[in-house]
């Protein structure tokens, strides 16, 4: 995701849990894409209004790694935990095996 938005002309600012300031970090940006492996580990009010949040963690009992808590309403979208991203990760999954598996099959 992050080459393709800098192939769209983003600036892309890549994070992990022990970056320095990520707090600040979090709250400067546009779009946030929390992939952390951490359950609530990016707090809402951390995420300024108007963000796009796309949370990609998902934890037992629907937790995602973003604590959806003063999100709806404050930012400009937000993927549900469950339901958001991963169906999106297994339907894409699926058409690039199918995809690959008929590229085998034209070249025997």
């Amino acid at each position: 995701m992050a080459f393709m938005l800098s192939n769209a002309n983003a600036t892309v600012t890549l994070c992990h849990s022990k970056t320095s300031n990520l707090e600040a970090e979090i709250r400067r940006a546009d779009i946030i894409v929390g992939a952390v492996g951490k359950p609530n580990f990016i707090r809402g009010e951390c995420v300024s209004a108007g963000a796009i949040v796309i949370d990609a963690g998902y934890h037992p009992g629907g937790i995602g790694d973003i604590h959806p808590d003063g999100l709806m309403g404050r930012c400009e979208a937000v993927t549900p935990v469950p339901g958001g991203v991963g169906p999106m990760t297994i339907s894409t999954l699926i058409a690039q095996t199918v995809s690959a598996a008929e590229r085998a099959c034209a070249a025997i």
